[in-house]
């Protein structure tokens, strides 16, 4: 592996960890609100933001394979493609959003379905559908930064992102409390806070696209018009990865629930661990979006040399990373818990099985790093067909099991939260096998991507 990868890799990541960093940190910190309202806001925080992020995520999913499309075009130094992209994400974006509306009706009615309580039920709610309402704009802005990290400058996602967060946090603190002059909201104040600070990062993205030197290169006026072939390819390569991320967010979401329905202290046990995940799980995704926008470039130039090299500098990133966070999570586990714990009823109770849970956090957080890094490689590569079968399978046949051993043989929570640490343990073996068995990286397999038919 030659240091100049590793430097090019880095220098496209870490604006994208800052960037998914600050989101978590977004999240984090909103749920840590919640916390400071009762345990019941906590947990609706969780299933509320979950529900909402599965009724975006097949959309989601395939706006963001823009990152991959834009690297590829750039990597054949066809500027004009670049914005062409862009343009065809936002029209897809218009027609997803009727059913994206409808999907979430739907869904609004599956917190009392799963045997929450009507108080949590309430709230969870409230915060879902408050978020689905505004779920074009961030439809609008996932489309967009995957455009500036094709074109590899996540800089500018850094910049707007982070942003976006500081105007977030004060904001979501004072609608969810009423300070300074602001309504008392409680969690829809949550839910407004993050609509808002999202829009205002859309906007800061407009600005930097709209530059009349950047307009010039990549020739954006000549870009407002329908593309097929741009089009037949999002849909070949990027509907996979949307059908993906939608199912498997699915399952997780049903997963959650079934969880969550054990109780109150299940379910606030659910919410910090996870919170915990954040912090670990979405800075990884920064070099998940650098590894794939590097992928698709390099395959877009025919260098299959330097997509090796970008694999192996990847690896050797989320490894050391992941390492730190399990030995943090592992010895600190109780302090880590208590931080929203203060005043809780059933705190004992809840510290018990989270610290548990912690535990179970610490033994898969590597095996997250070989998913994401190893996922981003295959994704960059378009074997989103693969990805797309082989994790829903897992996915689905997890939630299954979950089924009988939550519903039907009633086995614990803890017993549940084993079968999910062995899941996403077995889900990174079989991603290993495939990255090194080779058949996504023949020449036909590449020539097969790069094709707008």
């Amino acid at each position: 592996m030659h240091k100049s990868t590793l430097k090019e890799l880095l220098t496209l990541a870490y604006p994208m960890v800052i960037s998914q960093g600050a989101f978590a940190v977004m999240i984090f910190t909103d749920r840590y609100f919640m916390s400071m309202v009762s345990p019941s806001h906590m947990a609706a925080s969780l299933g509320g933001g979950v529900a909402s992020f599965f009724c975006m995520s097949l959309f989601i999913g395939v706006l963001s394979y823009t990152n991959a499309l834009v690297a590829q075009y750039f990597g054949r130094d066809e500027w004009d493609k670049c914005s062409k992209v862009l343009t065809q994400g936002l029209i897809l974006t218009l027609s997803f959003v009727p059913l994206l509306l409808l999907i979430g009706y739907v869904v609004s009615n599956l917190f009392e379905f799963m045997g929450h309580s009507p108080q949590q039920a309430a709230l969870e709610k409230q915060y879902f559908l408050i978020l689905i309402w505004g779920a074009s704009i961030s439809l609008c802005k996932t489309c967009i930064a995957s455009y500036f990290s094709g074109i590899g400058e996540t800089r500018v996602v850094m910049i707007a992102d982070t942003i976006g967060v500081a105007f977030n946090i004060p904001l979501s603190y004072a609608l969810i409390f009423g300070a300074w002059g602001f309504p008392e909201l409680g969690i829809a104040g949550a839910a407004y806070g993050t609509i808002i600070s999202t829009l205002f990062s859309l906007l800061i993205f407009a600005h930097f696209y709209l530059k009349p030197q950047h307009m010039e290169f990549f020739q954006v006026r000549r870009s407002f018009r329908f593309d097929r072939g741009i089009i037949n390819r999002f849909v070949r390569l990027g509907f996979p990865s949307g059908i993906e991320m939608f199912l498997n967010v699915a399952a997780f979401n049903l997963f959650l629930l079934m969880f969550q329905s054990y109780g109150i202290a299940e379910a606030a046990s659910a919410a910090i661990v996870f919170n915990w995940d954040i912090i670990s799980f979405v800075p990884m995704l920064g070099l998940n979006v650098a590894i794939i926008s590097l992928i698709g470039r390099y395959l877009g130039a025919g260098d299959t040399e330097r997509m090796r090299e970008v694999m192996s500098a990847g690896f050797m990133l989320g490894i050391g990373y992941s390492f730190l966070l399990a030995i943090a999570f592992f010895v600190w586990r109780e302090p880590l818990v208590s931080v929203f714990l203060d005043d809780a009823a059933q705190h004992t109770e809840i510290l018990t099985l989270s610290k548990f849970m912690m535990i179970g956090l610490a033994t898969y957080v590597m095996a997250d790093a070989l998913l994401i890094i190893s996922g981003g490689v295959l994704r960059g590569a378009g074997d989103t067909k693969w990805l797309m079968w082989t994790s829903v399978l897992i996915h689905w046949f997890m939630l299954l099991v979950q089924y009988f051993v939550i519903k039907v043989w009633d086995m614990g929570s803890r017993a549940s939260w084993i079968v999910f640490v062995f899941m996403v343990l077995a889900t990174a073996v079989i991603y290993m096998i495939r990255l090194y068995g080779g058949k996504w990286r023949t020449e036909e397999a590449l020539a097969r991507v790069m094709a707008e038919q």
